[in-house]
């Protein structure tokens, strides 16, 4: 494990890092004894973000890169003084990476500041990757291909990461020049270690800070073509109705046109592996927002976005596919995502199948981005669902300008956008949206404003809107200083201000505002936190809106204060747990509520996430208590071998669901699922676990071929 200290160093000042071209075989099994490490030019260079900021890191760590014509090879030492201490809990694929010791590696193959592949890695070999697009834009749920081993001895632990140059996308040119960051976090110490970039205003997801990847050459796609195709057996049961046998095959065809341009077909798609929504009850008079998790929605999903506020977009891909709740079929879709010059080209058509009386239709969607400077960009947005029965466009446009040199060191966003939809290609002055603000997301103070008019006829019909036809001021103040360090705080968490007021356009009349303050709160070095807030709310109700069955809010003005403790423990606990609660006001009554959750790490092997929601409310006629349960058991054999057994019971709807998922991976890219589901209905009435209302079970494989 000494191999390293034959390798060229560097000083602390040197921000680039040296790729080595090799023709020897590297075998990847995490001992790094192979001459062309030794060889390598190594980095060592860690600074602290946290606990110290700016002081030397306290553990060494070291990263030498190779590669060859087709692969990254990325050569990782993470020594540790008392290897006891080393904490990893997991081994599934996408595992927590917050709650552990880790490496993280993003590379910016456009070197542009803003886009970026994060490849997290923990001592136990468990990999969980993401797509970085902005200081605080990523998306999670993106999988690459990509393996990686490592080993744990006396000294440390090690990692050996290999990367398929056809993974990225990046510039065609001779020599290459990539933006590129190394974070280590040692959970025993709540330390984090940053190769570049370690002022605590910056991320690891803050490229325009990153380092310099230089000393590839000549590389190319040698191999242009990934095919995957599916087969699928399955089978559902609904409680009165036989038993039906479906088996299904299609296939995804990746084919990288050049390589800054990807081209996706699809075609018979099918998502029987994707993981269970949480059927969280909801206490709103507003629709809930569910994440995507269908893989073919996943790559660059965030390049596609044109949001409104946190939730709301003008495209949010679980419009398609997904009709009144149910699953629509997918005939056939494509998408080309990539770059060419400064331009960013995202493109995604998908084409449903006739089911019932909803028709077959096809749903596009052109998103495009021109860079300006290293961190802004121009851009404009055109959607559009069509069938025989309707037509719906929408076309925006906006700008956004970004910075992390604002007074030195500072991170600064304005963003501006104009959006109008048009049904049966007919228009009015009142079917379009605006937005504009300003953001200070820094880690001393967080502030933004920003504007939002939504109005009345307003339809992105491929598109999520929690509510429509309103005026949006909102203000946001946060302060987290690091005082009291002494006493083992590691910053304060204060809110004085979070305001917003929403107003029906062209009056004065206000239909809600929200107000919280937080005047206590802070971060141990620990990792333990503690925050108090006061709320206050006011709704305007000019229609009833029915709470849960036979529980109406009627119409009136309603003011509401509530006040909210949030208690969390450090994640990277054997056992864990982040609590809230809050209680006040209910419009005609009040509401008590509680939000736990409780994780158990037993081994690497096992974890454990139980979660818990309880309200009891009170109004003048009724009182009611509702519950969710939720449990997740992960068991992982090794880092390719997964079961995920999950339950939820839901007191209002009156369900008790289970999901069994069993995932193997015979070779990365490759993949073998085993699915069952069991729904049982209206379980306060009758309960019988054997006779459940619906059943579903399928295996799926995926196979993955390259040419």
């Amino acid at each position: 494990m000494f191999s390293f200290l034959q390798g060229k160093s560097q000083n602390q000042e040197i921000s680039t890092i040296t790729a080595s071209f090799i023709t020897e075989q590297i075998k990847l099994d995490g001992n790094l004894i192979e001459d062309a490490w030794r060889q390598a030019v190594h980095i060592n260079n860690f600074i602290q973000r946290e606990q110290v900021v700016g002081e030397a890191a306290t553990e060494k760590t070291e990263i030498a890169i190779l590669y060859d014509k087709n692969n990254l090879y990325i050569g990782i030492w993470c020594f540790q003084n008392d290897p006891n201490t080393i904490r990893a809990k997991s081994m599934q694929r996408d595992f927590d990476y917050t709650a552990e010791d880790n490496i993280q590696v993003i590379i910016s193959t456009f070197n542009d500041g803003k886009n970026g592949y994060l490849f997290v890695v923990n001592p136990n070999g468990a990999r969980a990757d993401l797509q970085v697009y902005s200081l605080k834009e990523i998306n999670m749920e993106w999988n690459g291909v990509w393996d990686v081993r490592t080993k744990i001895t006396d000294e440390g632990w090690f990692a050996e990461l290999v990367i398929p140059f056809s993974t990225f996308q990046f510039k065609n040119t001779e020599n290459l020049s990539w933006g590129i960051n190394f974070e280590r976090n040692i959970s025993a110490k709540n330390e984090q270690d940053t190769w570049q970039g370690w002022n605590q205003n910056y991320t690891i997801n803050s490229l325009s800070t990153a380092g310099t990847l230089v000393g590839i050459n000549n590389i190319g796609y040698t191999k242009r073509y990934e095919l995957k195709p599916y087969l699928l057996s399955s089978y559902t049961k609904e409680a009165t109705q036989e038993p039906v046998y479906p088996v299904k095959y299609g296939f995804d065809l990746n084919v990288n046109i050049s390589p800054t341009l990807k081209l996706n077909l699809t075609t018979n798609t099918d998502f029987t592996q994707v993981e269970s929504d949480r059927i969280a009850i909801n206490l709103t008079r507003f629709d809930q927002f569910y994440p995507e998790k269908r893989d073919f929605f996943l790559e660059g999903y965030n390049q596609f976005s044109f949001r409104i506020s946190h939730t709301d977009n003008l495209f949010y891909t679980r419009t398609i596919g997904i009709e009144n709740l149910e699953p629509v079929p997918i005939l056939a879709g494509a998408r080309l995502v990539g770059k060419v010059g400064r331009s960013n080209l995202n493109f995604l058509s998908i084409q449903t199948e006739k089911l019932d009386t909803i028709p077959t239709t096809n749903n596009s969607v052109f998103r495009y981005k021109y860079d300006i400077g290293d961190q802004s960009y121009i851009g404009a947005i055109i959607t559009s669902k069509i069938n025989e029965h309707f037509s719906n466009l929408v076309f925006g446009l906006d700008a956004k300008f970004s910075t992390s040199n604002f007074l030195g060191n500072k991170n600064l966003d304005v963003y501006a956008s104009f959006s109008k939809s048009f049904d049966d290609y007919k228009t009015n002055e009142k079917a379009m949206a605006l937005k504009f603000y300003i953001s200070y997301p820094n880690d001393f103070m967080d502030q933004s404003i920003s504007f939002i008019g939504l109005y009345e006829n307003f339809n992105p019909m491929l598109g999520f809107l929690t509510r429509t036809n309103y005026e949006n001021l909102r203000y946001k103040f946060l302060l987290t200083p690091r005082w009291f360090t002494s006493l083992g705080i590691n910053k304060l968490l204060l809110q004085p201000w979070e305001i917003g007021v929403y107003r029906k356009p062209g009056t004065n009349i206000i239909e809600t505002f929200e107000n919280q303050t937080s005047p206590l709160g802070f971060k141990l070095k620990s990792g333990d936190s503690f925050v108090f807030r006061f709320k206050q709310s006011y709704d305007n109700l000019e229609e009833e809106f029915e709470l849960m069955d036979d529980i109406i809010i009627p119409i009136s003005d309603y003011w509401m204060h509530q006040k909210e403790i949030e208690l969390n423990t450090y994640d990277a606990r054997k056992i864990k747990l982040k609590s809230k609660l809050v209680w006040g006001d209910f419009y005609t009554g009040k509401i008590t509520n509680y939000n736990i959750e409780l994780g158990i790490n037993v081994n690497k092997h096992l974890n454990i996430l139980n979660t818990y929601a309880y309200n009891d409310i009170k109004l003048p006629a009724i009182s009611v208590k509702t519950y969710e349960l939720t449990t997740k058991i992960d068991y992982s054999l090794n880092t390719r071998l997964n079961l995920v057994i999950y339950s939820q019971y839901n007191s209002l709807d009156e369900i008790l669901f289970f999901n069994f998922r069993l995932h193997w991976i015979p070779k990365i890219g490759s993949d073998l699922y085993l699915v069952y589901n069991h729904e049982l209905d209206e379980v306060k009435r009758q309960l019988n676990i054997l006779r459940p209302s619906i059943s579903s079970g399928a295996i799926k494989v995926v196979w993955r071929f390259t040419f």
